[in-house]
């Protein structure tokens, strides 16, 4: 079983911020999503994902400096406390608060391997305070209590009309179960999804973690999100801003027909209502944002020299300084 701080590559004085960075800087590398063609990678993320849960928790990784549990957060057989002194000439334990038995005792008498380790653990159960009664295996009974287990963390992108929309994606586990995570309607980049109980096992009893997922909207060629609004820049030539024509644009759900007002410059806005994200308190036919279309003005031939030769001659009847609105930085302050 490896030590996870070295799963993690921390030192033992690592604070809790220093793990929690380790781990999401691994854990982007080391998904089995971002190694589909690697056999080991589920392996390598679950043996990452234990470390980190028994770490991420200060009573396991208590438990764990202590020699309690393992780097999966299981009992260790004895759990024996690594800061026992040195051993007598008999092989007894000695150290200044710990506790101390003779393993030679603990043989003397019993008729298996569960009445020695019955035995041993009674033994350590009374030396840690747990007292005398109940026995020899009431020791070991009354030591283990349940613990949640704790909650392991994915990544899942989706595309920016998934995110829009709703979509549902299968995803593996680190215990190798699949599992069709739901993403609803107008989920936002970095929001993370609660699969309850599908994080790891409880210990001893205890209820299962939860699974984290946290969605990564991919960037839109076309595209971007404003709130419930979509924003899409398009392309409009020359003659169409000055002269007025209909196109047609992208939309969430499909191209749609719109008409460019005659006159449009670069910036102008056109609204397609109810072709937005859905709102989370939308009532009544207001249940989605808008699209907003952002026109930008582009020469379909640069090279075009009817083009130029007709820039040279025209004179505009109103000319204006195009740029007379701009701030000047140097008379700024």
């Amino acid at each position: 079983m490896k030590d996870p701080y070295a799963v993690l590559g921390v030192p033992r004085s690592a604070s809790a911020d220093d793990i929690k960075r380790a781990y999401r800087r691994l854990a982007r590398t080391m998904h089995p999503d971002v190694n589909p063609d690697d056999p080991k990678a589920e392996d390598r993320f679950k043996e990452l994902s234990a470390a980190h849960d028994v770490l991420a928790d200060p009573e396991k990784r208590a438990r764990f400096d202590r020699g309690e549990i393992d780097g999966q957060g299981q009992d260790r057989p004895f759990g024996f406390r690594r800061h026992a002194g040195p051993r007598t000439a008999k092989g007894r334990a000695e150290s200044d608060g710990g506790f101390h038995f003779h393993f030679e005792d603990l043989f003397k008498g019993a008729d298996s391997f569960e009445d020695f380790f019955a035995r041993a653990q009674s033994a350590k159960h009374r030396a840690t305070g747990g007292g005398e009664g109940g026995g020899a295996g009431a020791g070991a009974r009354g030591h283990a209590r349940p613990r949640r287990g704790g909650d392991a963390q994915y990544r899942l992108r989706v595309s920016f009309e998934d995110a829009a929309l709703g979509t549902s994606r299968r995803i593996t586990l680190t215990t190798g179960k699949t599992l069709d995570v739901r993403v609803p309607p107008g989920t936002e980049n970095g929001a993370t999804l609660r699969l309850r109980g599908q994080g790891n096992p409880g210990h001893q009893g205890g209820e299962a973690g939860d699974a984290l997922v946290e969605i990564l909207v991919k960037d839109h060629p076309v595209f971007r999100r404003a709130g419930d609004d979509v924003i899409a820049e398009v392309p409009v030539s020359l003659r169409e801003a000055v002269l007025g024509a209909k196109i047609t644009v992208p939309t969430l759900t499909g191209r749609v027909a719109i008409t460019v007002p005659e006159g449009s410059n670069t910036g102008a806005t056109l609204r397609l209502r109810g072709k937005g994200l859905p709102r989370k308190d939308g009532t009544g036919t207001d249940t989605r944002g808008d699209q907003l279309v952002r026109l930008r003005i582009v020469l379909e031939d640069a090279d075009d020299e009817a083009l130029r030769a007709f820039a040279r001659k025209w004179r505009p009847a109103n000319a204006r300084d195009v740029r007379a609105d701009m701030e000047d930085p140097a008379k700024e302050g």
